[in-house]
């Protein structure tokens, strides 16, 4: 059969995490929470962020982004896969299945550009701290994020123009809680080399260069920091720094274990496992992460209930 949009096929079952009824039962429950803890998490970083004037610096507006990219990472898997948990087999039709994945990818790769953009937020805050107002001026900020948006829509169009370009007129049965692009491609039946080449190019190029941003900033803040006579001021810079190292040690193990890992060093089961902990587990653990090791956002949501209580 030829390439094209012609597709026999007109829905995909997810087969989901597992077929027993009680894990299945015990993982709802737990991931419900999950996402309960990520909506609420991000929404309160975002109106802390918004509602407090002090808070109005770059630092924070790229964090109130990434809670909000974050909020609709979680919320492009979650909800089909907690479905998926109480009835065996999620069914999505092709188009829901393509805006699916559309929505991890545009989201996905819009939370690596982010996390490159914080990591030289920082880097000039610390290193160059005179200019930090003309290196990160609000037209650069408002530049850095439309990149980040704009790279994560680029990406997703990349996934979503290889996708329509095949033909589906096998097995419709995906072994994967959401429409993932791996197991998506081998059940077309029209595979071509460039399917699968142009999307890997195009993700691998966007990790590559992020990774590169973060990692050379974060040398040139550990040479300024290790410069630093005075103590506290290198505990002080080391700590704005310390949220987003384990926030992007934490994103980017677990997608260079999915992307660069050899398939055959791990199983499709531990592919689950793993994106799962990126896709759903991730997105709660940021808020916790800044909101906890943060004394600005502390103080804010602070004020914040002090405000509401004696109102």
């Amino acid at each position: 059969m030829g390439t094209g949009n012609y597709t026999t096929v007109a829905e995909f079952i997810l087969l989901g995490l597992t077929e027993d009824t009680t894990v299945c039962a015990i993982l709802f429950i737990v991931f419900l929470g999950v996402y309960v803890v990520t909506l609420v998490g991000n929404v309160i970083i975002i109106i802390l962020i918004r509602s407090s004037p002090q808070l109005h610096i770059p630092m924070y507006l790229f964090l109130c982004h990434l809670a909000f990219v974050d909020i609709g990472y979680s919320s492009s898997v979650t909800p089909v896969m907690l479905v998926g948990l109480l009835r065996r087999g999620t069914t999505l039709s092709v188009a829901g299945c393509v805006a699916q994945l559309c929505s991890g990818v545009t989201f996905g790769t819009a939370e690596c550009f982010l996390l490159a953009a914080m990591a030289y937020d920082r880097y000039v805050a610390i290193c160059s701290p005179l200019l930090y107002s003309t290196h990160v001026s609000p037209r650069i900020y408002v530049l850095l994020v439309g990149i980040s948006y704009l790279g994560g829509c680029v990406n997703a169009w990349t996934f979503a123009s290889c996708l329509l370009s095949l033909s589906f007129c096998g097995p419709n049965k995906v072994n994967h809680f959401f429409c993932d692009y791996s197991p998506l491609l081998k059940l077309s039946c029209s595979h071509e080399f460039t399917s699968e080449i142009i999307p890997a190019i195009s993700s691998g190029s966007i990790i590559v260069v992020t990774v590169f941003i973060i990692v050379l900033s974060y040398v040139s803040i550990l040479f300024s920091i290790l410069k630093m006579h005075c103590t506290v001021g290198r505990h002080k810079a080391f700590s704005t720094c310390t949220s987003h190292l384990l926030t992007v040690t934490l994103f980017y193990g677990t997608i260079t274990f999915i992307y660069v890992m050899p398939k055959s060093s791990y199983s499709t089961e531990q592919n689950k496992v793993v994106s799962v902990f990126y896709m759903v587990v991730i997105p709660m653990l940021n808020p916790l992460i800044y909101s906890l090791r943060n004394r600005e956002i502390k103080g804010a949501l602070k004020r914040e209930l002090a405000r509401k209580i004696f109102s």
